[in-house]
């Protein structure tokens, strides 16, 4: 069994230093900062003039808010006339599983129909679309590829080219806005975690991938999006950025959105990583590991995070990594190979490790190959150099914030 000692020092090699006990609650501490950083939703007053009068279509879920209200019920109150909301996955409300298929309902609360586009349908139809002169989109992202908000901003810009409906973006800001690394998706590997020819750690706010996708000419016919776009105030992509909304049922908090890049890798694996916990994206482990690591959770069915995790009711043995500091992985600028590398070498059955979804989220074969054929990480990363320079220098064309 390996020591205490050993699975310390090899978390330390892969984020730094650890600290006290970390806070897994949904309430994060706030960042003091030199300026307040105002979302685009919070700046009312640059953009309601340009809604008054307008039948409007908001793209939205629970992340969309001023200070602490939906922007659904600011709206209303400001006298705008909302026709209709589109959900991303995991619902208007948030509360939906991962991949899970969520149908059209009308919103309780508001009386307002909620067009599903993660189910039937990935876009909004013309039908949808027939008694709307503008949409908005307000969604909080964390700055992965195979996050798959902006896929579906992409497929909304689409649906508003063809349908010459201008789209509205109220920007937030990138919580792992300096992390620009990974494999280009390469474009046999499109799939429902990643669409674009980007890394998976993009170092874009939604707006700026907006941009890129227009820019780019990445919609279909050579369609181009009306796009106005409401900037973040005094912010920049060095900035550490405490999201006030958990973004999805499996982030609850500043820690797994940090570790959320690398450690969802693993989905492609047979490792768990921690659905099914109440600290999802916090831990790494298997039942198979059992006498080479001390750790250990149990993934269990909980409502509203996972109904159904993978190794439900099964010992799992493994990391854990809740006590990392986040000043030591905030303003992370690569990717943790080293724990994919690691877990791969001490998983006993090599054969039944990857499974076919790791291309997908990888967006290549390679990366799988290289693991199994022994590749050490500055192998591996040699291999995405000349991608990601030229990924970068694409990306400053579309940057709004330093």
């Amino acid at each position: 069994m390996y020591k205490i000692s050993l699975i310390v020092t090899f978390i330390l090699s892969s984020y730094g230093c650890m600290a006290g006990n970390h806070q897994t609650s949904n309430t994060h501490q706030d960042v003091q900062t030199e300026k307040t950083i105002l979302t685009g939703a919070q700046q009312t007053e640059a953009y309601l003039p340009y809604l008054k009068g307008k039948k409007v279509g908001l793209v939205i879920n629970q992340t969309a808010e001023i200070n602490k209200v939906s922007l659904v019920d600011t709206l209303k109150s400001l006298g705008v006339d909302i026709k209709a909301i589109f959900g991303p996955e995991h619902g208007f409300r948030g509360d939906a599983d991962a991949g899970e298929k969520v149908g059209n309902y009308t919103d309780k609360k508001t009386g307002l129909p909620v067009i599903s586009l993660y189910g039937k349908k990935h876009a909004p139809s013309k039908e949808d679309l027939a008694n709307i002169d503008v949409l908005v989109y307000d969604i909080q992202d964390v700055g992965v590829r195979f996050y798959t908000y902006t896929i579906t901003l992409a497929y909304v810009m689409q649906a508003c080219a063809d349908n010459k409906i201008p789209l509205l973006i109220l920007d937030r800001p990138n919580p792992n806005g300096q992390l620009i690394d990974g494999p280009i998706l390469e474009p046999e590997f499109k799939s429902g975690v990643g669409m674009h020819k980007i890394p998976i750690g993009h170092g874009l706010t939604p707006a700026e991938f907006a941009q890129m996708v227009n820019g780019e000419k990445w919609l279909s016919n050579g369609a181009k999006c009306d796009l106005k776009i409401i900037k973040v105030k005094n912010y920049s992509h060095d900035m550490v950025y405490t999201l006030p909304v958990k973004p999805s049922p499996n982030l609850p908090n500043a820690l797994s959105i940090y570790l959320y890049p690398s450690l969802c890798m693993f989905e492609g694996t047979a490792i768990s990583q921690g659905r099914g916990t109440l600290y999802p994206f916090q831990v790494l482990g298997h039942p198979a590991l059992k006498g080479k690591y001390e750790f250990n959770f149990t993934p269990v069915s909980i409502v509203g995070m996972s109904k159904n995790p993978p190794l439900e009711n099964q010992v799992c043995y493994g990391i854990d990594f809740r006590n990392t500091a986040l000043k030591d992985i905030q303003n992370q600028t690569q990717l943790n190979l080293g724990i994919l590398l690691q877990l791969y070498q001490d998983f006993p059955d090599k054969e039944k490790f990857f499974t076919p979804f790791f291309n997908k989220l990888a967006g290549n074969a390679q990366l799988m190959q290289q693991i199994k054929d022994g590749k050490t990480e500055a192998e591996i990363r040699a291999s995405w150099a000349n991608g990601l320079e030229s990924y970068k220098a694409t990306r400053k064309k579309y940057l709004l914030y330093n």
